[in-house]
């Protein structure tokens, strides 16, 4: 019988564990999660609708002033333009982000979602985090019941994780002070799934956060999860530097290694024992650390990222075609499968 992690018990195996060790004991978990041996990926595109965001997060390298001369608000052509390639590849979902845009209002996004959802309705809407819903939600003098409950019924489907970085107060006012706080970041996603929009858990180590700031935001998720059931999964990457204010005003930070990587993975596997999915950052990490992370208790491996603009902003280069994804899987003797946003498995790659 499976016996819950303390947050004593995690602690300890980030700092003390051996690394296989820790490898194996995710891969149990997994494998008791998913008997299957079933290894999804979902083909979708990054839409970032604008650039232009007034938050300054020092970690960011992709943000932008209204007044600088490469800031964008992208038109619905543009976008329409973006969905087309994107069906032409047979891809299902939209990740759609943008900055915080300091002047767009809910009529805005009320009129891009159905746009959207009207011309594309097989595009699965998975948009928008937590921060730019608050926002959005203060300019227009709303709740975000009201934000979320108006977008849903134009067509969004869930909404991502981004933002949450370290849900640590201490970190979060060291690399973003002018992004909300861990609790409303919490909140955000209990109102959404308490309309039924699901949602999805991220998390970006590398910064300043220590291993018990880690512990704080994996049980926070956890907490959550055990209120509301609607995180579908759990995505975590590592700090991206290039081109960051955060970098320059730290030079010396290191860059977190792939050892560490696998071994927060593997606690994340082992800790959120409630949250069905755990995502393999190969855009960050690259193919053969995804690959990696497929023994080390993750279960998908995301996006085939046919575009993607923030991370890369900061360093992160890596591309992969979706039948590198196949190969890699089939690889490490699993099997792979084509899924929505859902998790819901669309095609399976038969050996």
């Amino acid at each position: 019988m499976y016996k819950r992690l303390t947050k004593e018990e995690a602690l300890d195996l980030i700092q003390n564990a051996d690394l296989k060790e820790l490898g194996r004991l995710a891969s149990q978990r997994k494998k008791e999660l998913h008997p299957k041996g079933i290894t999804t990926f979902v083909i979708d595109r990054n839409i970032n609708y604008t650039n232009i965001c007034w938050v300054d997060c020092k970690f960011c390298a992709f943000y932008r002033h209204e007044k600088d001369a490469d800031a964008y608000v992208l038109t619905f052509d543009e976008i329409d333009q973006k969905i087309d390639e994107l069906l032409e590849i047979g891809g299902t979902q939209i990740l759609f982000q943008g900055g915080v845009h300091p002047k767009l209002k809910i009529e805005w996004y009320e009129d891009l979602v159905e746009h959207i959802h009207t011309k594309y309705p097989s595009i699965t809407i998975h948009g928008f985090s937590s921060i730019e819903l608050d926002f959005i939600a203060k300019i227009s003098r709303i709740t975000i019941q009201e934000v979320l409950s108006r977008l849903k019924v134009k067509g969004l489907a869930s909404i991502p994780g981004a933002g949450a970085e370290i849900l640590s107060d201490r970190v979060r006012d060291i690399i973003a002070p002018k992004k909300i706080d861990a609790e409303v970041w919490v909140d955000v996603h209990r109102q959404a799934h308490k309309l039924d929009i699901m949602s999805t858990a991220t998390m970006m180590y590398g910064t300043v956060e220590s291993d018990e700031d880690i512990i704080k935001h994996f049980d926070m998720i956890r907490s959550l999860q055990d209120e509301t059931g609607g995180f579908r999964a759990f995505i975590m990457w590592s700090f991206q530097g290039k081109n960051t204010a955060l970098l320059e005003k730290i030079p010396d930070m290191e860059k977190p290694s792939s050892n560490r990587y696998l071994r927060l993975l593997a606690v994340a596997r082992l800790y959120l024992d409630n949250v069905p999915n755990i995502q393999s950052s190969w855009v960050t990490q690259g193919p053969y650390i995804g690959q990696m992370a497929l023994r080390f208790g993750a279960n998908d491996l995301g996006s085939t990222m046919m575009e993607e603009n923030v991370v890369s902003s900061a360093g992160a280069a890596y591309a992969m075609a979706k039948e590198e994804m196949v190969q890699l899987i089939r690889d490490i003797d699993e099997i792979p499968a084509v899924r929505n946003t859902a998790y819901e498995t669309l095609k399976i790659f038969e050996a």
